[in-house]
């Protein structure tokens, strides 16, 4: 309730004690490229391809509980979905291997929630995480709205990338995992060896320059 409302003629010192204690929080994160993204209102010119990939691959899928050396990342993932997208369709577009490299670009402020989580937190997250989608696409120059075939086919890939992950690294057995994420053929022979971050960053930034450059 507004101050106003108990006093039609609030006391200007509390009103300055208020604002001097409790200012309004800031909403933008500064990047190491210097960028200051603001995540409710996030500006296409406050978004680097470099942030993206240094935030990606210090991001866990799993939130972190898989076998390895590292933790699996979302670069790695990231680059793994394309690798699917090409294995499910043949000659896919530059675009819209680009877009499934980007498809969980949004990730690398926001972090990975493990899809339980997302359910239970609600609309909230998914419109933060659709506004900096949106905002990425328009920096990188990809359509906000990609074609409905497009996103299906990252979709398919993105679940066949879960489904090796999550038996091959995350402890689950093959049943369950098909039935959470479905099954796949033409995948078993795809072997998932956690990267480094580095490693994944450097991954992932020449699969984008590669993209990038074929579009």
């Amino acid at each position: 309730m507004m101050l106003s409302q108990f006093n039609p003629k609030p006391d200007l010192r509390v009103i300055k004690f208020f604002n001097k204690w409790f200012p309004v929080m800031r909403a933008w994160q500064r990047m190491l490229s210097g960028r200051r993204l603001n995540l409710l209102d996030p500006s296409p010119l406050d978004i680097e391809i470099e942030d993206i990939a240094h935030g990606l691959s210090r991001v866990a899928r799993w939130n972190g509980q898989t076998s390895g050396d590292c933790a699996f990342t979302v670069a790695q993932h990231c680059v793994v979905v394309v690798d699917l997208i090409q294995r499910f369709k043949v000659d896919p577009t530059p675009q819209w291997r680009l877009a499934g490299l980007l498809h969980d670009a949004a990730e690398y402020v926001i972090g990975d929630l493990i899809s339980p989580f997302k359910a239970a937190v609600g609309l909230d997250y998914k419109s933060l995480e659709t506004s900096l989608q949106r905002a990425i696409h328009i920096r990188i120059g990809l359509p906000t709205d990609m074609p409905k075939s497009a996103q299906t086919l990252i979709k398919r890939a993105d679940r066949a990338s879960a489904y090796l992950e999550a038996t091959q690294l995350a402890g689950f057995e093959s049943p369950e995992a098909g039935r959470l994420f479905g099954h796949f053929k033409g995948i078993d022979d795809i072997r998932l060896i956690p990267a480094s971050a580095e490693q994944a960053k450097a991954m992932f930034m020449e699969r984008f320059e590669s993209l990038d450059n074929a579009g």
